[in-house]
C-alpha cells in the first residue's frame, strides 16, 4: 500500500480520524478511498471536492522524515503504538524520531504545571527515575516545568517518550531541543501528528494532550492549577479508562489546587513510585487482552484489529442511501447522537447508516465524535 497515498488521505480536509478508519476498512486502500472521495462528498450534498493534498506535498513530507532518521506510522499498520490504536479517534498518521520500540511499551504519563516549583520539579524528576528503573516508559510533554523534569529523570534510568504538539522537526520550546535530541538519540521517542517544520499553535496542544494519555496505562499529575493542559490530559485519561494519579501539594500553592481536586475525586494518592505500580493495570479495561498479547511485536491480533475496525464494508444501493442520508439529517442535531440509535430510529441496517454517515461527514454535514457518536454541524458550503 503506497505510504503516499496514505498520507495524502489522513491530510484530506474533512477527513478526521474515524473517517479515515472508515475510508479504509470500506475500500481496502487509499488509492480507492481518494478515487471516491469526490463521489462521496456529492452523495453527502457537497458541491466542492475536499482539498486534497498533492503527490509532491506527500512526498516531501515522507522524504522530510526519512532524512531525519525517523518514520511515519498508520493507524492499522502493525508497529502503530498498541495503546493508542485503541482510540476510537486515534491520529491516522503519527511521526516518530527513535526508537518505535519505546512506543510499545508500558508506559505512564507524567504531566504538571510549566512554572512549576523546585519541589514539585524535583519530586516529578524523582519518580520518573523511580518508575523507568522499573521498567516503565515515562511520557511527558517537553514543555517547560514538570514536563521537562520528568524526562531527565526518566532518562537517567530509562525510556521516556516525548510527544510534541508541533512538527517533530521543530523543537518547542525553543531551549529543549538538546533534549528533544537526547530523548530520541537513548532509546526513547518523539511522536507527533503534524507534519514536519509544523510549528505549534495553542490548538495543537489538546490534541498532543490526547497522544499523551492515549499512550499510556496512567496518568501521573503533579502541581497543576485548576484550569490547566495538565488536567485536560488527566481528563481525556479518565475518558480513555486509564488510571489517574496525583501528587499532593500544599494547599497555599495555587499550583497545587487542581491536583488536589483529583485526590479529592478519587485518583490515586502517589508519594512513591510504587503507588502508581501497584495500582497500574496491564490493560485499560482491565480484562480482556492481556499485556503479552497487547505488547507483542509484529501485526496486531484478530482480537485487537475487531476492536479497532468495528464498522461494515457493505456499500447501500444509490437510492437506499438516499433515503438513509435524508432519515439521519433529520434525526440528528447539534448534540451528539449514537449510531446504534441512529439506526433504530431510521429502521436501517448499520451497514447503511455507516456508509450514509460517512458520506455526509465528508460534505461537511455532520461531525464524528468519540462513543462511535455523530452531530449535525450544518449545511454543505457552496
Amino acid at each position: 500500500m503506497s505510504e503516499v497515498d496514505q498520507l495524502r488521505l489522513a491530510r484530506t480536509e474533512g477527513v478526521g480520524p474515524v473517517t479515515y478508519r472508515r475510508l479504509m476498512r470500506r475500500f481496502g486502500s487509499a488509492a480507492a478511498a481518494l478515487e471516491a472521495l469526490r463521489r462521496l462528498a456529492r452523495a453527502g450534498g457537497r458541491t466542492t471536492t475536499p482539498v486534497v493534498p498533492g503527490v509532491e506535498r506527500a512526498e516531501r513530507e515522507v522524504d522530510r522524515i526519512a532524512r531525519l532518521r525517523g518514520r511515519i506510522l498508520f493507524v492499522d499498520g502493525p508497529d502503530y503504538p498498541p495503546l493508542l490504536g485503541l482510540l476510537e479517534d486515534a491520529p491516522p498518521v503519527v511521526m516518530v524520531l527513535g526508537r518505535v520500540a519505546a512506543l510499545h511499551g508500558r508506559a505512564v504519563a507524567l504531566v504538571g504545571s510549566r512554572n512549576a516549583s523546585a519541589n514539585g520539579q524535583r519530586i516529578a524528576e524523582q519518580l520518573a527515575q523511580q518508575l523507568a528503573h522499573d521498567g516503565l516508559v515515562v511520557v511527558s510533554g517537553l514543555a517547560r516545568g514538570i514536563d521537562a523534569a520528568a524526562h531527565e529523570g526518566a532518562l537517567r534510568e530509562g525510556t521516556t517518550v516525548a510527544c510534541v504538539a508541533g512538527g517533530v522537526d521543530v523543537p518547542y520550546p525553543p531551549e529543549h531541543a538538546n533534549l528533544q535530541a537526547r530523548i530520541a538519540a537513548s532509546g526513547g521517542a518523539v511522536i507527533g501528528e503534524a507534519s514536519p517544520g509544523t510549528a505549534p499553535m495553542a490548538r495543537h496542544f489538546p490534541r498532543r494532550n490526547r497522544v499523551i494519555a492515549g499512550l499510556s496505562l496512567g496518568i501521573v499529575v503533579v502541581e497543576a492549577a485548576v484550569r490547566s493542559g495538565s488536567l485536560i490530559t488527566a481528563r481525556l485519561g479518565q475518558e480513555m479508562h486509564r488510571e489517574v494519579f496525583a501528587v499532593p501539594g500544599s494547599p497555599l500553592d495555587p499550583r497545587c489546587r487542581g491536583s488536589n481536586d483529583l485526590i479529592r475525586n478519587g485518583a490515586h494518592l502517589v508519594e512513591h513510585a510504587a503507588d502508581v505500580i501497584e495500582n497500574l493495570p496491564d490493560h485499560p479495561s482491565r480484562e480482556g487482552l492481556g499485556r503479552n498479547t497487547l505488547f507483542r511485536h509484529g501485526p496486531p491480533p484478530a482480537a485487537l484489529a475487531e476492536v479497532r475496525e468495528p464498522w461494515e464494508k457493505a456499500e447501500p444501493p444509490a437510492a437506499e442511501a438516499e433515503r438513509v442520508r435524508a432519515a439521519l439529517l433529520q434525526l440528528l442535531g447539534p448534540s451528539p447522537t449514537s449510531v446504534d440509535d441512529l439506526a433504530r430510529r431510521c429502521q436501517f441496517s448499520p451497514a447503511s447508516v455507516n456508509s450514509a454517515l460517512m458520506d455526509l461527514e465528508l460534505a461537511g454535514r455532520v461531525e464524528a465524535l468519540p462513543g462511535n457518536r455523530f452531530a449535525l454541524i450544518g449545511e454543505a458550503g457552496p
